[in-house]
């Protein structure tokens, strides 16, 4: 065991934590709504952090560092290409603003709504599907790192009788979280990841800061990098034609993924109905730049540190006794995943050393509960109740329902993750499992919101192909690991015929008696739903205004709007700079390694504001959900059943 006591206290405070938010959200879920969406009372800065928790899983760190030790800086410089897209998509609340007009508890909800009964069966039983085979691995990646970082042996004793530490563990965590959600579903995983949340951030910062300060100079971590094959640069972006899977095209995929699946993903999907209205759940995702930073400044700071004490003369000892232990793995995609904690292991202190496994602890949790919650509720929203064809449960037999389905999944995906033997990247395997209903699913969501000639037929035609393709994927990738199409290039095959098949079908095929009534599905207009706006008479927003000021924003939602676009058009005018400069003259790495160190410490100094800034602002939407859920009338009819 390589943890100290003085490590055992900031996991023993991430749990007590934990258990403090449980005991605030005692006696709060007295509905199916309130267990499946906390009763839509979530403001933005609490639908920000906790949803930026539940979808950074432990799982998602590991992958990060990952791809991150792989691609360097570049894929930082690329991102920047693309901030303005990103810029559009999170203040204009693409997609997800109009879902939340729509009242929908889940995402197939909506679909039966409008494509009909049984496609909302047809497509929850393939987000279930997909989602379920996805997550599988998860629970898997995480106790590997457990074990490896914190040294638990192989072989544990247990009341006498020795047994494998892998199921034991496993199944202990899935258990703990598995007892969160079972209490109050989304009210307390919405409040215990808000909690997770905060810590995580807080805990990167200061890891960052001793990275930088004690760890390793910057004169270490730049002459490793600089020491990169040609055409494989980590320092500069236009020297990377040789880097493999992570390179600009994965990113470029990445991108369009993001316009095309938004809200695609399910695994958090009780977020995207949680918010109090429309335009919180669209200020919460213009949060989303601004709350990501912490974690986007770990992810890619620690993953070149990695690199660096792995590459650089100065730390040869360590990296020979990491690379002994790597060696006695025999898969790589296992090698790849443990590298990242070995060396974090040998460079923190004590204290830190146990505030890294508390995030690991925290996100590992966090992931667990959301997930868990999100594809039983899918299972039984989207593919058990319409297939009773009108007959609801009542409220007890419905969340009974809810919490076997819950279990289900927990089960599940403990003997996924005990059998299943991963071949690949962490986040190339996301991608392709991922796409068997993300690859349809975005032509269905945005078809469905935005244009009134999509169909039924259409829906079912492009899902259906996504689906087809991403399995096929899967199939040729297990039988050969070597295959030279990878995961994410199979989503983009996936989106884009997907893309192409909704239109032509909608186009060329038979049109409804009656076209569709956006407005009514949409609760726009007379048929605008009482509380889901500051005021009953105000304009809705549609098209182009959806980007500008409405009568909905506030003088702080107008400040917070512009500060967000100064922040990113700033730095993509620094992208176009950059790149005319690199096309009209040779840039040496001196350069961009200067240029990297002021990107990093301008990171680090508005990541220590935003922890502070979203800790208050999550800190009062919480006490405003709780008076809400209070004093909140509950009907049994809003349960997610289309009657």
């Amino acid at each position: 065991m390589t943890l100290t006591p003085l490590d055992w206290l900031p996991i023993a405070a991430i749990m007590l934590l934990m258990l403090g938010g449980l005991w605030l959200s005692r006696g709060r879920t007295r509905s199916v709504a309130d267990f499946l969406a906390a009763g839509r009372t979530a403001g933005r800065y609490l639908v920000s952090v906790a949803g930026g928790a539940a979808a950074l899983g432990a799982i998602t760190i590991i992958g990060n560092l990952e791809m991150n030790y792989v691609a360097g800086f570049s894929m930082i410089w690329w991102s920047l290409s693309m901030s303005v897209v990103l810029l559009i998509i999170h203040l204009s609340g693409w997609v997800l603003y109009r879902f939340r007009q729509t009242r929908c508890l889940t995402l197939a909800e909506f679909f039966e709504r409008r494509y009909g009964r049984s496609f909302r069966v047809f497509a929850g039983l393939i987000a279930f599907l997909s989602g379920i085979v996805n997550f599988g691995i998860f629970p898997a990646v995480g106790v590997r790192f457990f074990l490896s970082y914190c040294g638990i042996p192989a072989e544990l004793s247990l009341l006498g009788v020795t047994v494998p530490a892998f199921p034991l563990v496993m199944a202990l965590l899935l258990g703990v979280a598995l007892v969160f959600v079972y209490l109050g579903g989304q009210v307390v995983v919405i409040v215990t990841n808000f909690v997770q949340g905060v810590f995580i951030n807080v805990v990167f910062v200061a890891l960052c800061a001793y990275l930088i300060v004690e760890a390793i100079s910057w004169d270490q971590i730049f002459g490793a990098l600089a020491a990169a094959p040609e055409q494989a640069s980590l320092i500069n972006p236009f020297r990377t034609s040789h880097v493999r899977d992570f390179n600009f095209w994965y990113f470029l995929i990445g991108v369009y993924g993001v316009i095309y699946g938004q809200m695609s993903w399910q695994g958090t999907q009780a977020y995207n109905a949680s918010a109090r209205s429309a335009h919180e759940a669209k200020m919460g995702q213009a949060l989303a730049l601004w709350k990501s930073m912490p974690q986007g400044l770990f992810l890619v700071f620690a993953a070149v540190v990695i690199y660096a004490v792995l590459h650089h003369p100065d730390f040869v000892p360590l990296a020979r006794e990491v690379d002994q232990t790597l060696a006695g793995i025999d898969r790589e995609a296992i090698r790849s995943q443990l590298r990242a904690p070995l060396v974090l292991q040998q460079l923190l202190p004590p204290g830190l050393l146990g505030a890294f496994a508390a995030v690991m602890l925290a996100c590992f949790l966090s992931t667990q509960e959301s997930y868990a919650h999100s594809w039983g509720s899918i299972f039984v929203q989207d593919v058990l109740l319409p297939l009773r064809r009108g007959r609801p449960l009542s409220p007890r037999a419905h969340l009974r329902a809810l919490r076997l389905a819950i279990l289900g999944v927990t089960v599940f995906v403990l003997f996924f993750s005990l059998l299943f033997q991963q071949s690949q990247y962490i986040f190339l395997f996301f991608a392709i499992t991922g796409a068997i209903f993300a690859g349809g699913s975005g032509a269905v969501i945005i078809g469905g919101l935005y244009w009134r000639r999509g169909t039924g037929a259409a829906a079912w035609a492009a899902l259906a192909t996504g689906a087809v393709v991403s399995v096929g994927g899967i199939v040729l990738q297990q039988n050969d690991p070597a295959f030279p199409i990878n995961g994410q290039v199979f989503w983009a095959i996936a989106m884009a015929a997907s893309t192409v098949v909704y239109a032509l079908v909608s186009l060329l095929g038979r049109q409804p008696r009656e076209p569709v009534d956006l407005d009514r599905l949409l609760h726009r207009g007379r048929w605008a739903a009482e509380g889901d706006h500051m005021r009953a008479t105000m304009p809705l927003p549609r098209g182009h205004r959806l980007l500008l000021f409405t009568e909905e924003f506030t003088r702080g939602d107008k400040a917070l709007y512009l500060m967000t676009q100064a922040w990113t058009l700033g730095w993509f005018a620094v992208f176009v700079a950059g790149t005319v400069i690199n096309l009209t003259r040779s840039v040496g790495d001196a350069a961009w390694i200067s240029f990297w160190k002021v990107f990093l410490l301008i990171q680090f100094a508005a990541s220590g504001i935003v922890v502070v800034w979203f800790t208050w602002g999550g800190v009062r939407d919480l006490r405003d959900m709780f008076a809400r859920l209070r004093r909140q009338e509950r009907s049994t009819a809003d349960d997610g059943v289309v009657r």
